[in-house]
């Protein structure tokens, strides 16, 4: 028997290192995904084959262990986590195949492990919840590769549906459908090229000192700060007075998003986004150059708001803009990025699409 699922990956339209401080965020599911075709084996050996790499991978179930990098770490990670939680799952021979960018802050390692994720429990008919089915997907990510991921991304990959955003409460892990239909507008991507990475060490230092904020604050995470300047008082420390204050501002601008787009206001949503990216520049820190000179140059070519999308130190900038101007806004990008000399940009347009679902034969 041979089951092929795809998971897609995502934008998050607003919500930024609010994941794993128990927060709120809102991605949407992009037509960019990774697809997985597992087969199953009768020995005891995991062979990966990624249309996207060079050489194919062979591991004996035998010596799986965490701590394995590269990208063959994220569907071993899916096989070593099952089989902890009591799994009787076999050898497996499972092809690969994405066109989500890897490294521009699009969750191209969620879409892997959710797509694998899915195709092994249709393929074993493990008939896992989908709260399991979350759990396992995290666990590959935080446990096996070691990612610092807080969650939102296997979220949007599993649970999206066509036209909406998904509104997380990354506490209760409850998921709410909010339309989000761009109509006369598009959300433009804008892949700056600039090296992303989630599991380096400046990501896990904000969740850290996010986490140490909470603690002097007395509060299970900094999504129970009710009285932003009294937790601002509170705290002598700078760096942690930022990150609370954006995390605590981040969360409301979340809640308001969703607010406007449950009544139609989508003229309500840029200047959400483009605060977001100013709190993120100025208080958490974690654009760049080209992600600054993108989100400017977006502004001023007629978007009513434009944010840095994803975990920061490079990656993807969004912009919400009218689809007539969509065309100049590309040309003035890649304009602005060649007098700065940097790397070639690459613009395009995504809708809100379906999570992760089986292929048909």
């Amino acid at each position: 028997m041979t089951v092929t699922w795809t998971a897609p990956g995502r934008v998050n339209l607003i919500g930024e290192h609010t994941d794993y401080n128990a927060g709120y965020c809102l991605p949407f599911a992009i037509e960019a995904g990774c697809t997985a075709t597992v087969v199953p084996r009768t020995d005891q050996i995991v062979a990966l084959r990624s249309a996207q790499q060079p050489e194919p991978v062979r591991e004996s179930l035998t010596e799986l262990q965490p701590g394995r990098d590269g990208w063959a770490g994220y569907p071993l990670g899916v096989v070593w986590t099952l089989r902890a939680r009591g799994f009787d799952v076999p050898g497996l021979t499972i092809e690969l195949d994405s066109d989500v960018p890897v490294g521009a802050g699009l969750s191209s390692s969620a879409a892997l492990v959710c797509s694998v994720a899915t195709a092994v429990n249709d393929l074993l008919q493990l008939e896992l919840a989908a709260d399991e089915l979350l759990a396992v997907t995290r666990a590959a990510e935080n446990e096996f590769v070691g990612a610092p991921t807080g969650g939102m991304d296997q979220l949007a990959a599993l649970r999206c549906t066509a036209g909406h955003a998904l509104f997380c409460d990354m506490r209760s892990l409850d998921t709410q459908q909010v339309p989000f239909v761009l109509d006369r507008l598009a959300l433009l991507v804008v892949d700056t090229k600039a090296e992303h990475r989630h599991a380096d060490g400046e990501y896990r230092r904000r969740r850290a000192g996010c986490e140490e904020a909470a603690r002097q604050l007395g509060v299970p995470a900094l999504r129970d700060v009710d009285d932003l300047d009294a937790a601002l008082r509170l705290l002598t420390d700078d760096e942690l007075r930022r990150y609370t204050r954006h995390v605590v501002t981040e969360n409301a601008r979340v809640l308001e998003t969703v607010a406007a787009l449950r009544t139609g206001e989508l003229d309500a949503v840029g200047p959400l986004l483009t605060a977001s990216h100013d709190s993120m520049r100025d208080d958490f820190r974690i654009t760049g150059p080209e992600l600054d000179l993108a989100q400017q140059t977006l502004l001023s070519a007629g978007a009513s708001g434009s944010r840095l999308t994803g975990g920061g130190f490079g990656g993807c900038v969004i912009a919400l803009i009218a689809a007539e101007l969509v065309t100049a806004a590309d040309a003035a990008v890649r304009a602005a990025f060649a007098a700065r000399g940097f790397t070639e940009p690459h613009p395009f347009t995504v809708q809100p699409v379906a999570g992760a679902h089986r292929v048909s034969a």
